[in-house]
């Protein structure tokens, strides 16, 4: 039941990043004056999407809580390095990001870190 909290907090975590991604944006560039940043965040904030973002990492805490009555925080939290991996996918896939050399490098070395720390 433990890897169930762990992996309910990646899919919390990356679900609450892609649709922050997707809802930022949708609605442009943050304003330079501090006025316009408040009213910016407070019409996302009204955004069902958003809401339901912001719902999904109170529910990655909540699971993360779970996952560390169950682990040493040193066995689990290397598992959050998967949030990377997924969200660099969802934004080559999703949102058409760049995904070079170095992402791709980096990226194996995190796998690699992981395969070592879950056989550890």
């Amino acid at each position: 039941m433990g890897y169930l909290y762990v992996v309910l907090t990646i899919v919390f975590t990356v679900y609450s990043q892609i649709v922050m991604k997707w809802q930022v944006s949708s609605v442009g560039q943050l304003p330079s004056e501090f006025d316009g940043k408040v009213l910016f965040v407070f019409h996302l904030l009204l955004n069902p999407w958003v809401l339901s973002g912001v719902f999904a990492t109170f529910l990655a805490g909540v699971s993360w809580m779970c996952a560390m009555t169950k682990f040493e925080i040193s066995q689990a939290f290397p598992f959050m390095g998967l949030n990377y991996i997924f969200i660099l996918a969802a934004g080559y896939f999703v949102f058409g990001e760049s995904l070079g050399f170095q992402k791709i490098l980096g990226t194996f070395i995190v796998i690699v870190g992981l395969i070592i720390i879950a056989r550890g």
